[in-house]
């Protein structure tokens, strides 16, 4: 078995801790937070054999094969780059960096280790991407001209620190990486051009986020992403001959296509929507991999370097 240890007692633990379970070849081994109660309650609540209360204890468990980092925004590169130099794998959250500088370190410290490491993007292994992507590919829709996405996340004051920039909050750090990373890999094109606009209230983060952008040299895209308003959330790809809508489109288990001769219903039932990018970290493992073949570093690192220039192009403003 892989044996997981988890950093962070944060909400998405018992959701990821639950894929683990379910996977073919994973356990969680051990659980740490800044302080031992924390992290004595979620393992208790969770059935996790050992609780830490600090990161270090669980970076020296020898019984700890990967390390999962779903600190807060701004920890992921100090948490990474600690568990990287104490010789464990790693699989970090989104947004993997808040900067291009941070994250070019920690793939280059993994390499130097021979270490695997991968941004954790459960949205790519989910059994309906796959079937859209393949739709795509097959032509099913025609040739595809645009997509349009949005994510709605009202009701955020529950993260404390999501008005912090600084931290790593605001809209597009938050939620950005899905439909950037998303796009990307269903069409199999890459980003070449890239703008946009925020609300930035002053001293804080942003609140709604709309970018602009090119995928290869034929295919246009809109990403709309907010915090302030109830809308519904999905992503539609349009072709020369029909659309295919996502709703939900990083957690989601259906999608719909639209075409002259119909709707065509893709369903994919799940328990939990992360046991797939657990599958495939584990299978990455297993082989001896330093990084994942479909979360690739390079692109983890263009969404990074992209999202960054974003900000400073806002805070310049």
């Amino acid at each position: 078995m892989i044996r997981y240890g988890i950093i962070s007692t944060a909400q998405v633990v018992p959701r990821f801790a639950a894929g683990v379970k379910e996977s073919k070849t994973g356990t969680v081994a051990a659980i740490a937070s800044r302080g031992i109660e924390k992290a004595q309650q979620m393992a208790d609540n969770l059935g996790i054999p050992k609780a830490y209360g600090s990161y270090e204890e669980l970076y020296d468990d020898a019984d700890i094969d990967i390390v999962y980092i779903a600190t807060y925004n701004k920890g992921h590169y100090a948490a990474a780059k600690q568990a990287l130099t104490a010789g464990k794998p790693v699989l970090l959250e989104k947004p993997f960096t808040l900067t291009a500088e941070e994250a070019n370190e920690l793939f280059a410290l993994a390499q130097n280790q021979g270490l695997f490491l991968m941004e954790a993007q459960k949205s790519l292994f989910l059994p309906v991407t796959q079937a859209v992507r393949q739709a795509i590919r097959e032509g099913r829709i025609g040739e595809v001209k645009r997509l349009s996405s949005v994510t709605s996340y009202p009701h955020i004051d529950h993260i404390t620190w999501f008005h912090d920039l600084a931290a790593g909050g605001g809209a597009l750090h938050s939620s950005g990486s899905y439909p950037l990373q998303y796009m990307q890999y269903i069409t199999d094109r890459q980003i070449s051009e890239i703008s946009g606009n925020a609300v930035i209230p002053t001293g804080e983060s942003d609140l709604q986020a709309e970018l602009s952008l090119k995928l290869g040299v034929d295919v246009l895209a809109d990403i709309f992403l907010t915090v302030e308003l109830d809308l519904p959330s999905g992503m539609t790809v349009y072709g020369t001959q029909g659309q295919i809508h996502i709703p939900n489109f990083w957690k989601t288990d259906t999608a719909t296509i639209h075409t002259a001769a119909g709707e065509e219903v893709l369903a994919y039932p799940y328990q939990s929507e992360f046991v797939y990018e657990v599958n495939h970290v584990n299978d990455c493992l297993e082989k001896g991999l330093s990084e994942s073949p479909v979360m690739s570093r390079q692109l983890t690192l263009a969404t990074v370097d992209k999202v960054a220039r974003l900000y400073q192009q806002w805070q310049e403003r």
